[in-house]
């Protein structure tokens, strides 16, 4: 079966050559079968493949392809190669499986699009390029991914590009990524500078050999490479570009934010584990900017009125739960919230777009209300999505995954009562948030008329999902409830099992905690927008609360902040710089091009005395040239 590896992200490469090709010349339903199809075979394949991976596993561990050579530069040779292991394997399958969802999805909710091949054409670009860097067995393959999906994501987010907020957003999306990016190209060049190749088994088998624990050199690597990690899944101080992509179509926030780019940072460390390990001041670092991220989204999730956004923020604040548990050596655990919080986020994101697309665009929770009863579907698996958000113990799998970073943030090597406290608050948030979120949209009175109702093919792809909220985390439970630990064991071939501290509190008191704090964000978030609602209107009154709650609704100022340091300092030496020397000498030569266009012209006067007379003119000067 490995030798159909290549098929996997081939396919959504072919449908994205036809659609660039042909989709304009195509009709709408050839364009959805291209599109969605090509994309659900690929994923047709990663089951089966997944299923040949468990039944017979290679000695090696890993299922390897070699397609050709692709450059050779001195002693750099990068061929275009794919491999997959147990932890490609988990990766492939939410691209694909979701992928695939999120496209079937979308040939309803884009049918009225005028740019339905553009649309279909762009998101399968963005699965080849998500499968190509996890697939990828060197870093070069990898990185031409990476940028592969930093480009989608321009294309997506900008793609109703009639409106200059959405060109912003995708803009904006787009130099963001790129600092991330430019720090992580460096650190591949400090790599190999150190250790001649860029090929992934090699770097690890000879990294632990080349470098010493703590070295100054694998630090700044290791830095470097978290910094394009935090860029691409948008972690602290890089994270303002994501709530802005809301400006893209649902499926792409979905796609965006459940499948493909926001984990790549994740995948990077965990596949580099060996170089974060060897420096304990990046692992710190990688659980520090994941603790202070999930709380800080966390909080600015709890007060936005756009739905999207509000599942913008969630996803932030959820990507540092997964950054924590890496940072703190809980490597499957990290994996295994990426697993879960892939099916429930995008079941939210799916479900939302229902939501605006029913009630004619609108964004705004506070216009929606009463939804319950005139989209049951969707309040049904909306529900199981928000309840697997909040971590609902033990009937969701946002709990199962969740519990384990949780436990891990305290009790892991690397964890400490710092990062389990703001753990412990973020879940909290989560659970108030989502409880808002819940009661807001689908209780109370309707405020806005429900439109055209939610067609089968948006309706099955939430079903599933939703199932899956439910049922993804019963492959892994707490270890001291029932020792079934099926994802771990299949990733401890690549990832190194968590090391725990000496002499911890019982795991069940912890449980205990968590589960207490949970019920009590639901319990918060209904008496404040269902039980009683004095206490809201209490603070809208306060100056303080709308104070704070202005600071958090603008995700804590941080663009306000970066504008004043960066972007308003840029424009002003832009602006002195405008007129310089080299402007000045650009535009002379541009003005004496015009000037000679000009002179020029004035023999094309388009008389044809002229033109005779010009000939004339001009054989008569030859022939006395020639008499001379």
């Amino acid at each position: 079966m490995h030798q159909y590896l290549y098929l996997i992200p081939a396919l959504p490469l072919l449908g994205f050559i036809i659609l660039s090709v042909a989709g304009r010349h195509l009709h709408k339903t050839v364009i959805a079968a291209t599109g969605a199809g090509t994309v659900c075979v690929s994923a047709l394949i990663t089951i089966i493949l997944g299923m040949a991976f468990f039944r017979d596993p290679p000695a090696s561990g890993v299922y390897t392809q070699l397609l050709w050579n692709w450059f050779s530069a001195g002693s750099l040779s990068v061929p275009v190669s794919f491999t997959v292991d147990a932890l490609t394997l988990v990766f492939i399958f939410v691209i694909t499986f979701i992928g695939a969802l999120i496209h079937i999805y979308s040939t309803a909710f884009m049918r009225k699009d005028r740019d339905y091949a553009r649309f279909f054409a762009s998101m399968n670009l963005f699965v080849c390029s998500m499968l190509v860097l996890v697939m990828a067995d060197n870093l070069v393959l990898l990185y031409l991914g990476w940028e592969g999906v930093g480009l989608c994501s321009y294309l997506l987010i900008g793609f109703w590009y009639e409106t200059p907020a959405n060109c912003h957003a995708a803009n904006k999306a787009f130099y963001i990524t790129r600092i991330g990016d430019t720090a992580m190209i460096i650190g591949l060049f400090l790599l190999f500078r150190e250790l001649g190749t860029l090929h992934i088994p090699s770097i690890l088998d000879q990294a632990p050999k080349h470098f010493e624990t703590g070295d100054t050199g694998i630090t700044l690597i290791a830095l470097l490479l978290l910094a394009g990690g935090m860029g691409k899944s948008a972690q602290l101080p890089l994270q303002t570009w994501l709530p802005d992509a809301m400006a893209g179509p649902s499926p792409v926030s979905a796609l965006i934010h459940a499948a493909t780019m926001v984990t790549a940072g994740v995948y990077l460390i965990a596949r580099m584990h060996t170089l974060f390990t060897l420096s304990p001041v990046s692992m710190t670092a990688i659980a520090v900017v994941g603790a202070i991220t999930l709380f800080v989204a966390g909080c600015s999730a709890m007060v936005q009125t756009d739905i999207k956004r509000i599942l913008a923020y969630s996803t932030i604040s959820q990507i540092g739960y997964m950054f924590l548990a890496l940072g703190v050596g809980a490597w499957s655990a990290a994996i295994f919230h990426f697993f879960t919080h892939a099916f429930f986020k995008a079941l939210l994101f799916l479900a939302a777009g229902a939501v605006i697309e029913a009630l004619h665009h609108e964004h705004n929770i506070f216009k929606m209300g009463g939804l319950k009863r005139n989209m049951r579907v969707v309040f049904l698996t909306f529900l199981a999505g928000a309840a697997s958000l909040a971590a609902l113990p033990l009937v969701t799998a946002g709990f199962f995954s969740k519990d384990t970073i949780l436990w891990y943030a305290r009790s892991a090597g690397n964890g400490n009562t710092f990062f389990w406290i703001l753990a412990i608050a973020g879940a909290f948030i989560t659970a108030f948030y989502s409880t808002r979120l819940m009661l807001v949209v689908f209780w109370g009175e309707r405020k806005t008329p429900v439109g055209e109702r939610t067609g089968k093919w948006m309706t099955a792809p939430l079903i599933i999902l939703a199932i899956a909220s439910v049922a993804a985390g019963w492959i892994e439970w707490p270890h001291n409830l029932i020792h079934f630990t099926l994802l771990s064991d299949h990733l401890q071939q690549v990832l190194p099992a968590v090391v725990l501290k000496q002499d911890l509190p019982s795991e069940f008191i912890f449980q205990g905690i968590a589960v207490f704090v949970t019920f009590a964000g639901l319990y918060s978030g209904y008496v404040l927008y269902y039980g009683n609602k004095t206490i809201l209107e209490g603070w809208r009154r306060s100056a303080a609360m709308q104070a704070v709650r202005s600071f958090l609704l603008k995700g804590w100022a941080f663009d306000v902040l970066y504008n004043t340091l960066f972007v308003q300092p840029f424009l002003f030496v832009t602006r002195i710089n405008k007129k310089d020397v080299f402007d000045r000498l650009y535009t002379g030569i541009a003005q004496a091009n015009v000037h000679i266009n000009r002179l020029l012209s004035l023999t094309q006067n388009g008389s044809l005395r002229w033109y005779i007379a010009g000939v004339l003119l001009g054989i008569l000067f030859i022939i006395t040239m020639q008499l001379l």
